[in-house]
């Protein structure tokens, strides 16, 4: 069997593992979102760009219309 004190050894060095971790990921948190802040404040980030869910949809519209024209002429596809 283990002793108490190995296993606390154990425990012990788990928690700190898993705090430095954790201290390093809330670290590169807060510097991405101070990163986004900047380039919100500065306008860097492209925000004009429309999403390309509407533009698939307006494509996909344009087909449309482009079918029942032809069929509206008599054209077969």
């Amino acid at each position: 069997m283990m002793d108490p004190v190995s296993v606390a050894l154990v425990g012990v060095s788990v928690l700190l593992t898993i705090g430095l971790a954790a201290f390093a990921a809330l670290k590169g948190w807060q510097a991405w979102l101070d990163y986004k802040r900047l380039e919100l404040a500065s306008g860097i980030g492209d925000v004009t760009l429309p999403p390309a869910g509407g533009r698939i949809e307006l494509a996909d519209l344009k087909e449309r219309v482009r079918k029942l024209e032809a069929i509206a002429a008599g054209i077969d596809l």
